[in-house]
């Protein structure tokens, strides 16, 4: 299986991906991008020292120099590559994976993404030629840079209220921490932390907080403290969730619509976007707001090109990825922003955050169910066959089919050939029957 995946590179090590590798992506990476200067950065799994050392020699050996911003979150890189002018940059990382993951994360000036349809093509053809190709010279510089007290400040502008509150945050072990304690230092906040050291072996739990088993800490910690509410980060911190006072997970489609509601009365009548998953509570939330509601595919770097295409000041996903529009510049999706979002939110609202949620609360939804199937195309064009009367139908990311009191997206995985579905009705007997049905079906077409 390529390490070149849809949005990013990523492979075990060191049987999918080497420090050899690793040089041959720098060099790739620079010539594609024809940079001057190139932000590098990493998290705390083992390998990732050797394969950061490997890319930047790459990157330098094609006559490129390299701002080391050492061991931080992957926000903060994207942070720092619109902040000090560089030509892109590379994060090492393997995000929420295992600890026997590691790859690379690659973005062009203003952090805009490159992902498979936006240069990772390119990139992989060049690695061979390059990889054998002599050093230019001369060869590029290194300096290092700390970005950590500037991040701070970026990121507290994303809401203007810091209440006294306490919270209990669960880093899991991944980067999160090197951005936010020093923010925490800067609020309000009795903090009850977990696993706030950086350790990519992931000793307590996996660093995936969609998953509710990783959840189970965090809200344990919620129950035995108090908390006002909890929030747990990914591996790499482009992705938080949030937990409510009552130690609930809280849909990220939900917390869209309420953060999306705040962010609108700083911008507004400005537009926001919302992966295809989400619940029509985010919708209907946004233009409540006064807001303009854009539906969005899923993945990061489809939703930063439609921000900019569509002038949005704001998106969510399902998968706790919340963009922000941090300048007329830069976009990116960051977990801790979207903390000190929330923060805002409780402040000005006065309420718990279960009542603040409840509201959006009005549908029924399936959850992501996975089918793993044969022909994944043949069994999207035969469901589509089946419902080609509904109102609305789409194929903006797999299969999206609307009626009037239910909704279902059927999405291709992009590594194995599972479909994902996810659907939603008016009640949880619609919703319960629709998807047995489905389901059904996709078995009998599999």
């Amino acid at each position: 299986m390529t390490i070149f995946k849809a949005y990013d590179i990523r492979g075990t090590v060191p049987d999918q991906l080497d420090a050899t590798q690793a040089y041959g992506i720098g060099r790739a990476t620079a010539r594609f991008l024809e940079a001057d200067e190139l932000a590098v950065g990493r998290d705390a799994r083992e390998s990732s020292p050797d394969l950061s050392e490997a890319l930047i020699q790459g990157i330098n050996d094609e006559g490129v120099a390299v701002v080391n911003l050492g061991l931080l979150a992957t926000p903060m890189l994207y942070f720092a590559v619109d902040q000090l002018g560089a030509d892109g940059g590379v994060m090492v990382t393997a995000s929420h994976n295992p600890g026997q993951y590691n790859g690379f994360k690659i973005c062009r000036e203003h952090a805009i993404p490159v992902g498979e349809a936006s240069g990772l093509r390119e990139i992989s053809k060049l690695v061979e030629s390059r990889s054998k190709a002599s050093p230019v010279s001369p060869r590029g510089s290194v300096r290092h840079v700390d970005v950590t007290a500037a991040y701070v400040e970026h990121v507290l502008t994303v809401g203007a209220k810091q209440p006294s509150l306490k919270v209990a945050i669960d880093c899991g072990n991944g980067m999160a921490a090197v951005g936010l304690e020093p923010l925490l230092a800067r609020l309000k906040l009795k903090v009850e932390r977990l696993y706030f050291e950086p350790d990519c072996t992931f000793p307590n739990h996996e660093a995936d907080p969609l998953k509710l088993e990783n959840l189970a800490d965090l809200c344990e910690a919620v129950k035995r403290t108090g908390a006002d509410f909890g929030v747990a980060f990914d591996g790499d911190a482009d992705r938080a969730v949030f937990v409510d006072e009552t130690a609930t997970p809280v849909s990220s489609d939900l917390v869209t619509g309420v953060l999306a509601r705040h962010q609108l009365r700083r911008h507004t009548g400005r537009r926001v976007l919302y992966d295809l998953r989400s619940s029509r509570a985010v919708a209907e939330e946004i233009e409540r707001a006064g807001g303009i509601a854009e539906i969005c595919r899923v993945g990061h770097s489809f939703v930063k090109a439609q921000m900019r295409e569509s002038g949005a000041i704001f998106a969510g996903e399902l998968s706790g990825h919340f963009y922000f529009r941090f300048s007329p510049t830069l976009l990116a999706d960051d977990g801790v922003a979207a903390f000190v979002a929330m923060l805002d939110v409780l402040a000005s609202e006065g309420k718990p955050l279960s009542e603040i949620v409840k509201p959006l609360q009005c549908y029924s939804a399936s959850g992501e169910v996975n089918s793993r199937v044969g022909d994944v195309a043949s069994v999207i064009e035969r469901i589509q066959t089946d419902h080609a009367d509904a109102p609305e139908i789409s194929q903006l990311d797999g299969l999206l089919v609307r009626y009037p009191d239910w909704w279902f997206n059927l999405r291709p995985s992009n590594t194995e050939p599972v479909l994902r579905l996810n659907l939603e009705a008016d009640t949880n007997e619609k919703m319960v029957a629709e998807r047995d049905k489905l389901l059904a079906r996709i078995q009998e077409l599999a």
